[in-house]
Parts: C-alpha cells; sequence; structure tokens
C-alpha cells in the first residue's frame, strides 16, 4: 500500500490528467490557486482559535492539498515537484538550526536568532538575491498589521525603536489629534484622512508590539468578542419580538449593555 503522501500526490496527478482529469482542476494556475491558499490558512486559524481539534486535522489536510497542487503544477513545467519542496525545507531547517542537530552551542536567543538570520542571508546570497534595504524581505502581500508589526520589529533590530512605553503611548495620541485635526475640517480631504487613520494604526501596532501583543491576534480575538455579543443582541431583539432594523441605537444599547453584564468575568 502507498503511503498517504504517495497516495495524495498520485490523486493530484490524476486530477490533472488532461485524459479524465477534473476540468476545474486542469484550469488552475498558480495565480488562481492563490486566493484559496489564503482561505485556507485563515480556516486552519479559525479551527485553532475555536480550539476545534477535529476541524483542524480536516483544515490542515485541505492547506497540506494546497502544497501538493503547487508542486504539481510545478512539476508539470519542470520546475520541481513536491520531494524536492521536502527536501529543501528538511535541509534549510538542519541547517538553520546547528544547535539542534549538531555540536554548536548558543549561550542566548539573541545568538539564536542573529544565526537565524545569518543563514537566511546566506541563502539569499546563493541564489543572487541581494537586498537593497532591510525592509525588502518583508512579503508586500502580508495582511497590513502584521507587515507593520514585521517592519517595526526589522527596524528594532537595528536600534530604531524607543525603549520605553511612554513616548510610544504619547505617539498614538498625537496621531489621534492629527486625524482629528483632519477629519474636524469644513470641507475633509479623504485621502488625508485616510494616510493619518493609516498613521494611527502604525502607531496602534507599535503599541501592541511594546505590550508583547500580536496585533493580528488581538484584533481577531475582539472581532469575534464583537460578533459573539452582537448575536445575542440579536437574539434579544428577536426574543422581544422586535425587528433589528426597528431598534433604536438606545435600544440596541440597552440590550448591548445586557449582553455585557451577563458574560462571566
Amino acid at each position: 500500500m502507498n503511503h498517504p503522501i504517495e497516495q495524495l500526490e498520485q490523486i493530484m496527478a490524476q486530477l490533472r490528467d488532461p485524459e479524465g482529469g477534473c476540468p476545474w482542476d486542469l484550469k488552475q494556475s498558480f495565480d488562481t490557486i492563490v486566493p484559496h491558499t489564503i482561505e485556507e490558512t485563515y480556516e486552519v486559524v479559525d479551527a485553532i482559535h475555536n480550539r476545534d481539534w477535529p476541524n483542524l486535522k480536516e483544515e490542515l489536510g485541505d492547506l497540506l492539498f494546497q502544497v501538493i497542487f503547487y508542486s504539481q503544477l510545478a512539476k508539470e513545467q519542470n520546475l520541481f515537484d513536491f520531494s524536492e519542496v521536502v527536501e529543501s525545507v528538511n535541509e534549510k531547517l538542519t541547517r538553520r538550526h546547528p544547535h539542534v542537530f549538531s555540536d554548536v552551542e548558543f549561550e542566548s536567543d539573541e545568538q539564536i536568532n542573529a544565526n537565524w538570520e545569518a543563514e537566511k542571508a546566506k541563502e539569499k546570497a546563493q541564489i543572487g538575491k541581494t537586498e537593497q534595504s532591510i525592509l525588502d524581505s518583508i512579503p508586500n502581500s502580508l495582511p497590513a498589521l502584521s507587515r507593520a508589526t514585521k517592519i517595526q520589529k526589522k527596524c528594532a533590530q537595528f536600534g530604531f525603536d524607543w525603549d520605553s512605553i511612554g513616548p510610544v503611548v504619547d505617539k498614538v495620541h498625537e496621531e489621534i489629534e492629527e486625524v482629528m485635526d483632519e477629519a474636524l475640517q469644513v470641507s475633509p480631504d479623504e485621502e488625508k484622512v485616510e494616510l493619518e487613520l493609516g498613521d494611527l494604526l502604525f502607531a496602534c501596532v507599535n503599541l501592541a508590539r511594546h505590550l508583547g501583543a500580536n496585533p493580528e491576534a488581538a484584533l481577531s480575538k475582539a472581532n469575534l468578542k464583537f460578533s459573539r455579543r452582537f448575536r445575542a443582541v440579536e437574539q434579544h431583539v428577536a426574543q422581544a419580538g422586535r425587528e433589528l432594523g426597528g431598534c433604536t441605537l438606545d435600544q440596541l444599547e440597552e440590550y448591548w449593555q445586557q449582553v455585557k453584564r451577563q458574560e462571566p468575568e
């Protein structure tokens, strides 16, 4: 019997077989699969946040299938195959962790991180990829909050960072004032307001980073909390025999406060 991974590769190859394969799979390319990969990634994250372990197993399988799909497309174009993908990551992980897979010893996390960055730089040099900026390695396609965090962390590694929380908080207040200065103009410039809002969000990301929090995770949890509370508000509205659109803001706010009071401490 074939190994499950080998069976999955065979299934993928059959789906892409011009003779009898799946019409949908045959139409796909690297670019068309990207949205599905992003969706599957977020479904994995949802399963973890919900502590839904049976669903996580399924979603991880779906995410693995994305890797197999890309590998099949690459194989068809004589670029690489799935075994080369696995060999590449095996080699990279072994080389980047000499303190685990060899006799090398590091005295601190800082030394481990420095070695990690040095190995990454060597990898880029070997393939002729040079960086004009320390920020070049940060993907543009990352969600904005995650990208902002990475930009700030990268700059902080080279000393461009505040060493206490006070100036960070002051910057948030400063950016709020600048947003309101633009927003309260007689004829607000929408583009300027948007730019100032971006600066405010960037400052909030910096505050989260200095507090040791992941802003993407924090906002995700806030979204979940708000959604849970609002669904409870909808239930209160329905139990009162009302329509959501027929309630005043004061009525909805009263239901909202009831929901908050009913939540466990």
